[in-house]
């Protein structure tokens, strides 16, 4: 059974959050400047005094219920998600996987422009019809309450869904844990994807290129290995201890800005000033979304469950292969950032490789034109 869905706060719900965000106890500032030791103290006292005091949270939830959402139960577990059918009769099925520290909030830039090309300046034929679900644990969807919820188990349940919405063969796109969870669905149905669009495709480095590395491979295998170094301690925290994070998650909403906000500073293209890519407002809708529902935990849950493998494919290497029809968007700020010559390797029918000229981890919500115009030229090449 599928039934809409609207996401309402009440008052009292958001009352606490603001008097968190004024009981704040800061500690003292770095004893360095910028952000080598994390957030700067007057940057996230900044942006949660606006919290506080002038982030309107009505004005984003009356915003994002314009997107039809619904939840369905799949596998015993409630999943929120968006879904939006383009007026085009020719529509394409379009399954869009967030990651973390992301949310479905990513994507609505984008939803307008690829249900309905024509009023944005595209063809017809480049119609979607769009579905957004929110991951197991984040956003409306249900917290699993049993371990299991891998990217595998994720995949299968995306295919039932876009089963039960009328969509027995679809295109799967994302990134971050969406780029996983297509990849997935390619391997375990690949009769029920059309072509999957990963944002970068996860491959390691290809050892037998390392004496003759273009200057591009050089940068990409430059970052990785120090990003290692000076950037991970997120991953290591929610791949072992969950649950110790969580608590801190989850009761402090400065503590999750601080955690969330890092993280959109580090890997969007924007120069070392968030404010050029996204506002105060979009970073706090997407904070919504983890602490109205309280999914700070299980969210980082799911590192718990996949990142090992995962992080395997994209730094030692994999002997898994993806053989559907593939388009891959390698965006300048993104990490991983694998070659061509290199993801040939795991995946074996790359229809388009796109290396668009700004962007990072958040591309659908930093640049969203960028973003739509890669989704429909990777299918136009699947189709053609």
């Amino acid at each position: 059974m599928i039934t809409p869905f609207a996401i309402r706060a009440d008052d009292e719900a958001l009352a606490d959050l603001r008097g968190r965000l004024r009981r704040t106890r800061w500690p003292e500032p770095a004893t360095v400047g910028g952000w080598t030791q994390g957030v700067p103290l007057a940057e996230l006292q900044a942006l949660c005094g606006y919290w506080a005091d002038g982030y309107d949270w009505r004005a984003a939830e009356a915003r994002l219920n314009r997107l039809s959402q619904f939840r369905t139960t799949v596998d015993g577990l409630g999943l929120h998600f968006v879904h939006v059918r383009s007026p085009h009769p020719g529509a394409v099925p379009l399954v869009l996987t967030h990651g973390w520290p992301g949310s479905v909030v990513e994507f609505a830039k984008v939803i307008g422009p690829l249900t309905d090309p024509v009023a944005h300046g595209g063809e017809a034929a480049d119609a979607f019809h769009v579905v957004c679900p929110s991951l197991p644990g984040y956003g409306f969807s249900d917290r699993p309450a049993e371990p299991g919820w891998t990217v595998e188990r994720t995949a299968d349940a995306w295919v039932v869904l876009m089963e039960r919405l009328g969509y027995p063969r679809f295109v799967a796109a994302g990134h971050d844990w969406g780029t996983s969870v297509s990849t997935s669905i390619a391997q375990q149905h690949p009769d029920r994807v059309l072509g999957i669009h990963v944002m970068p495709p996860l491959v390691a480095p290809d050892p037998a290129t390392f004496d003759a590395l273009t200057e591009a491979e050089h940068s990409a295998l430059h970052d990785l290995e120090t990003s290692g170094d000076s950037g991970d301690g997120y991953s290591l925290e929610q791949s072992t201890r969950p649950q110790t994070i969580g608590y801190g998650l989850v009761d402090s909403p400065a503590a999750l800005a601080a955690w969330i906000i890092e993280k959109f500073q580090a890997w969007t293209d924007c120069g070392g000033d968030l404010s050029t890519v996204l506002t105060r407002d979009e970073l706090l809708d997407n904070l919504m979304l983890y602490w109205l529902p309280g999914t700070g935990a299980s969210a980082a849950r799911l590192y718990w469950e996949s990142f090992r493998s995962v992080q395997a494919r994209f730094r030692t290497g994999t002997t898994d292969v993806v053989e559907v029809p593939a388009a891959c968007s390698v965006f300048p700020r993104e990490n991983p950032r694998p070659s061509r010559r290199w993801a040939e390797q795991r995946f074996l029918d790359i229809r388009y490789w796109g290396e668009p000229e700004r962007g990072g981890h958040f591309a659908a919500f930093e640049q969203p034109a960028l973003f739509v115009a890669e989704l429909r030229a990777g299918w136009r090449a699947m189709r053609s």
